[in-house]
């Protein structure tokens, strides 16, 4: 059965990766497929691996105008300077690295609201790798193995396993075990799911999604 997804918040497009490295051309079909939405720039959050260096690098591989958004802890999260390059970009890209970084610094905070104004008002939402994971309502700890974070909430009931190794499904399973999740969504490398408006999803790349679902 298609994949439909409950949105807890609105927006136009939401494209979670499930990782690959854009410097060896493996998300390149994605890549092309954002691309194909975008209309402007680029915002580029590192809040999850704190590289000030990631959104240079993406926008020279993507060829257009990327802007880093300087949002490394709690009080960038409050500058209203960062606010406003979210809300004026075409698209936002949350780069991978550590969840619990981007958790601790963007859930709830000035700049999540603000993430989640540019998404209503049509900015593509893009993430990758760790960053994908935090947009179910949890994710992998992972500093503590086994353990998961409460994470943004924008799919309803829902979680999400980046990397996901459909050998090991173990820890995309413990999510789902928490109480008042529903869905479950395991996006391997060099593939994404892109989430549209009414809920509707796309399957972009090489990769085949692994869906679960409670009874």
């Amino acid at each position: 059965m298609p994949l439909v997804v409950d949105l807890a918040v609105p927006l136009r497009l939401l494209v979670l990766i499930g990782g690959g490295e854009f410097s060896f051309g493996e998300t390149r079909e994605i890549d092309d497929y954002l691309l194909k939405n975008l209309q402007g720039s680029v915002a580029f959050l590192p809040t999850a691996s704190g590289s000030a260096d990631y959104a240079r690098h993406l926008g020279a591989y993507l060829g257009v105008e990327t802007i880093n958004v300087p949002i490394y802890r709690g009080r960038d999260s409050r500058r209203q300077k960062n606010l406003n390059l979210l809300l004026a970009a075409g698209m936002v890209y949350l780069g991978g690295g550590v969840t619990n970084s981007l958790l601790a610094t963007l859930r709830e905070s000035p700049a999540e609201m603000a993430l989640r104004d540019a998404a209503a008002n049509g900015a593509v939402i893009a993430a990758i790798g760790a960053a994908a994971a935090c947009f179910g309502t949890h994710a992998r700890d992972m500093r503590s193995a086994g353990n998961a974070l409460p994470a943004l909430g924008w799919l309803d009931a829902t979680v999400v396993e980046p990397a996901f190794d459909r050998d090991n499904d173990e820890m995309l399973r413990r999510l789902m075990s928490i109480p008042g999740t529903r869905l479950g969504i395991g996006i391997p490398p060099k593939t994404a799911v892109a989430i549209h408006a009414d809920g509707s999803t796309e399957i972009i790349g090489s990769g085949q999604v692994a869906v679960f679902r409670t009874s």
